[in-house]
């Protein structure tokens, strides 16, 4: 395992539960039992709070945290493109990616695709919370 996933999980500042949330969604991935709770307050299309819990292995762990810190501040619309792009990065498919979000390249890489279904679920918890 990759010591750098490991340092990125354990930044678990948006480990916490948001009781005024605008936006809220629950995923689970049926390959490995994974499970993804995110929840947003969005204000003007913006996401200015996030906070999430998880029961997930520690690439999953990785993903939310990375997408936590990422994420505040950032329009909806910016967010749902990245989210979208983001299945890209394990293809052989050039993604240009803005600078804000290039951290991501790190771990969404073709040396980690059989970890893809858990790296990409906080990305398509996020996506489905905002879609409500």
């Amino acid at each position: 395992m990759d010591l750098r996933i490991l340092e990125i999980a354990s930044h678990t500042k948006n480990n916490k539960v948001i009781e005024n949330f605008t936006h809220k969604s629950k995923h689970k991935n049926p390959l490995c039992g994974d499970e993804m709770e995110i929840s947003l307050v969005v204000k003007d299309d913006v996401v200015k709070d996030m906070g999430y819990q998880c029961k997930s292995c520690i690439y999953c762990q990785a993903s939310v945290s990375l997408l936590s810190r990422k994420i505040k501040d950032k329009n909806v619309e910016e967010i749902k493109s990245f989210a979208i792009s983001s299945e890209n990065l394990f293809t052989d498919v050039k993604t240009v990616l803005e600078k804000h979000w290039k951290d991501f390249k790190e771990i969404l890489d073709k040396k980690n695709i059989a970890r893809k279904e858990c790296l990409l679920l906080p990305l398509r918890t996020v996506l489905k919370a905002l879609k409500t």
